[in-house]
């Protein structure tokens, strides 16, 4: 197997890899990726707590909070971090959810999805420069019919709150 590297940014690189697979010379353009947390989490009234955030070229999409994980830093603390810094509210535990792989077929990502319990308003939201979001508190039931509907359109969101409906027996 020979790696190429051919871009190598702040959250993602791209290297090119010649492979051979039962006898076949084969190529493979594949991002590299650490990795993310997702946090489905409820407030004290029982509402979910999502983002609204700017997602070019998407526009404004409403998610669960999430965010990549750190060099060297667990899925978990992840999760506890991001969701303090995203929303404001301190969890005291993660439980997983689910993990899964956003783009099998060209990206080493996994996403890591928690349900965050134990939540605990904690101070104010700490954006990175670049991020622009709002806090959304959202019905269980209406963000399923969302997902239903087309209305959601991010992956970790419509994976998350599945999985834990399915697991409620919801659906």
């Amino acid at each position: 197997m020979k790696k190429t590297k051919i871009y190598d940014g702040k959250i993602l690189g791209l290297n090119i890899y010649d492979l051979t697979i039962r006898g076949r010379k084969v190529k493979r353009e594949i991002i590299e990726h650490r990795g993310a947390a997702a946090m489905l989490a409820f407030d004290e009234k029982g509402k979910v707590i999502l983002v609204k955030q700017h997602r070019y070229p998407h526009g404004y999409v409403l998610e669960i909070p999430a965010g990549t994980l750190d060099k060297g830093e667990s899925p978990k603390k992840c999760a506890f971090r991001e969701i303090k810094e995203e929303t404001g509210y301190s969890a005291k535990k993660m439980t997983s959810l689910i993990a899964y792989y956003p783009s099998i077929g060209y990206n080493k990502e996994v996403i890591h999805c928690f349900l965050a319990s134990g939540l605990k308003k904690s101070g104010s939201l700490k954006l990175d420069d670049d991020e622009i979001i709002s806090v959304v508190k959202m019905d269980l039931k209406k963000l399923i019919q969302m997902i239903k509907n087309g209305k959601i359109i991010d992956s970790k969101t419509i994976c998350a709150v599945l999985t834990y409906a399915a697991k409620k027996n919801l659906l």
